[in-house]
């Protein structure tokens, strides 16, 4: 039959825990605690609560078995999204000479013409020349919506302007191109009022390349993916469970020492 006994004297307070015993082999724990509790948990609530790494390591550690199958698991789905289900996608680039077409060409001119470059990349991109191309090729977009398709850049310390397209038909997309030259050094030409600019290259159909990430980088970022999530979940948990398990425990966060414990043996 278990018994109970508490005893209050000053600033002592002691414990005393009497379990049912089963038989010879069964022996009881015993845990003693000492000093002023609720002073002692006070202090032990105003201290900042840390985050043991090494801990959070060796849990982790403990579970890799799951973090493992979690990895193999990822690479596996985007895996076989990157091989059935992602369509390829195709790019092509066409481009532009930014100069003055006078037989005398000074270095005020070389000048204005690096200066305007960004400004003629703008152009090409603007609102207008998009939706002629649009009614032009007779397309089902918005200028939206071309606009996401097609992008313009300039190399460093040159006067040419590359315009690049990119979707997932690969005529379509050298279409786009060169409709894009045309229309954008009309209007070019129509906003400066200067020369006309001069084209280097048009897209022609050995342009186009296509352009995909390769099976291995998905399955890369499919076993970093499932490794992450699982991880996160494991240390969210870890984090959130505030259930005492060891003596550690009891000394760490209730800030009491554990005089003595006999563990309990069950008779087979």
């Amino acid at each position: 039959m278990g018994t109970t006994g508490q005893t209050d004297t000053g600033r002592m307070t002691g414990t005393v825990n009497t379990g049912k015993t089963t038989g010879a082999g069964n022996t009881e724990k015993i845990t003693r605690q000492t000093g002023n509790v609720p002073q002692a948990a006070a202090r032990q609530r105003q201290q900042p609560e840390q985050i043991d790494l090494k801990e959070l390591f060796f849990m982790l550690l403990a579970h890799w078995k799951m973090i493992l199958l979690a990895t193999l698991a990822g690479a596996a789905l985007l895996g076989a999204y990157c091989t059935f289900l992602l369509s390829p996608s195709y790019e092509t680039t066409a481009s532009i000479y930014i100069t003055s077409t006078d037989s005398v060409i000074s270095i005020s001119d070389l000048q204005l013409s690096a200066a305007l470059t960004e400004d003629y990349a703008m152009i090409i991109k603007s609102r207008t020349v998009l939706n002629e191309v649009i009614d032009e090729m007779g397309l089902d977009l918005d200028y939206k919506a071309l606009g996401k398709l097609v992008s313009v850049s300039n190399p460093d310390s040159t006067h040419i302007v590359q315009i690049t397209v990119t979707c997932s038909d690969p005529e379509l997309a050298r279409d786009i191109a060169n409709a894009l030259v045309e229309i954008g050094v009309d209007q070019i030409y129509q906003v400066v009022g200067s020369s006309m600019p001069t084209v280097i290259d048009y897209s022609a159909a050995e342009s186009v390349e296509e352009i995909a990430d390769s099976l291995l980088s998905w399955l890369v970022k499919g076993g970093l993916l499932g490794a992450v999530l699982v991880c996160g979940i494991l240390v969210l948990r870890s984090l959130m469970d505030t259930s005492l398990k060891t003596e550690e425990d009891i000394e760490k966060y209730l800030g009491l020492p554990v005089l003595s414990s006999i563990p309990y043996y069950q008779e087979l």
